[in-house]
């Protein structure tokens, strides 16, 4: 198993994420499997263990705790996150620090991360009325929390701007982080600026929930050509360990089959050439479907309802190659006035965008996948018109 040292501990590459955990036929967690998944990890040298609060319906932290007990304590890293993106009166920082303590069955998480800091919960992440960052260093300073850090989604200038602030009272970030968004969702400018804030990197959705995985047919025999005896997903865990700031991978396992594969993935084989790099990144390209916007923002000044049509433009594009959450919940953070159903197709940012974009079409479009994504859009429009009520 392939190790590093991170936060002054030798931690494996590879991290066991229980976000999507086996299940039975009535979808309540499969401990036995579970146990059986565990066990292989920490036989070939897995010793981190991600959990949260509300994954699993909020049984995720209950059922890693109880495969992990029959280990010695110092053998193994339990990290887990306090869920200030989903604040409310019942998630008062004590309350929740407490519980999963008892969750877990710890007296102490070995990394304890900030869930998800983007832009509409930093303001919740800063407010003194919740007391959050303070409360949490308090922990660490009496032992409770070994080593602090946070998870982000937030667009990279907010993610500076956060990590200005706040990064000197943190140890690591979590970010989504993959070849497919290393372009897509201007991953490479968020590892640059944590890098540059001198933090290690963790990465969740390393091959982006399943889907880098499973690649069309005509990319993944481009890839079997060049390597027969690996899979797609050990082509984007090979692609991130060549990224030296990249401490740690978290594969949200469920079932045998992947823990088995992962495993061996990170107990040896060769590391990816330039070329076999560079060849992931094309194949990123055609898979994103992408609007070819540059962000130069010409079409900003010119529009008379003030939309932020780059950013449109980009959640448009994620959109297009993945109907999920991550995009609807970079709307929530938006003005309902601000939205894309707002755009008058006047045609001025048309006639001056460098690229020739259809940008009304554009519009138009993430309308129509906007409301083919999840009900979380539908928390977002209700949010954002709640914001404009003010």
């Amino acid at each position: 198993m392939q190790k590093n040292v991170a936060c002054g501990v030798e931690l494996s590459r590879l991290g066991f994420g229980t976000m999507r955990l086996p299940v039975d036929g009535k979808g309540v967690i499969d401990q036995v499997e579970l146990e059986r998944m565990v066990d292989f990890a920490i036989a070939n040298g897995v010793n981190y263990f991600d959990t949260a609060y509300p994954y699993m319906g909020g049984k995720s932290e209950e059922a890693i705790g109880r495969a992990l007990a029959k280990y010695p304590r110092d053998k193994w890293y339990l990290a887990t996150k306090y869920p200030g993106h989903q604040i409310a009166e019942k998630y008062d920082p004590a309350e929740v620090f407490e519980d999963q303590l008892k969750n877990c069955g710890v007296d102490y998480f070995d990394f304890y991360l900030l869930h998800n800091v983007y832009e509409n919960s930093i303001p919740v992440y800063i407010d003194p009325k919740w007391g959050i960052i303070d409360y949490f260093k308090e922990q660490r300073a009496k032992g409770r929390i070994k080593h602090l850090g946070m998870s982000s989604h937030a667009q990279a200038p907010n993610l500076a701007k956060f990590l200005d602030e706040y990064g000197k009272d943190l140890e690591f970030v979590q970010i989504q982080l993959n070849y497919l968004d290393w372009t897509l969702q201007n991953a490479k400018d968020k590892y640059d600026i944590i890098t540059a804030h001198n933090l290690p990197i963790w990465v969740m959705e390393p091959v982006r929930g399943g889907k880098l995985a499973n690649l069309q047919k005509e990319y993944s025999e481009k890839l079997l050509a060049r390597r027969p005896h690996e899979s797609a997903a050990a082509w984007g865990f090979r692609w991130l360990l060549g990224l030296p700031n990249v401490k740690m991978i978290l594969s949200g396992m469920s079932n045998f089959d992947q823990m088995q594969d992962n495993v061996k993935t990170f107990s040896g084989g060769e590391d990816l050439t330039n070329d076999e790099r560079n060849l992931l990144l094309e194949i990123a390209e055609p898979l994103k479907q992408a609007v070819p916007c540059t962000a130069c923002c010409y079409c900003v000044a010119g529009c008379p309802k003030g939309l932020n049509i780059p950013f449109l433009i980009s959640v448009c594009n994620d959109l297009n190659f993945e109907i999920g959450f991550n995009p609807a919940m970079q709307m929530d953070a938006i003005p309902k006035d601000k939205w894309p159903d707002q755009c008058i197709a006047c045609g001025k940012c048309k006639k001056i965008c460098p690229q020739n974009i259809d940008v009304p079409a554009t519009m138009k479009k993430l309308v129509e996948l906007l409301e083919k994504a999840p009900k979380w859009v539908e928390i977002c429009k209700e949010r954002a018109a709640a914001k404009a009520k003010k």
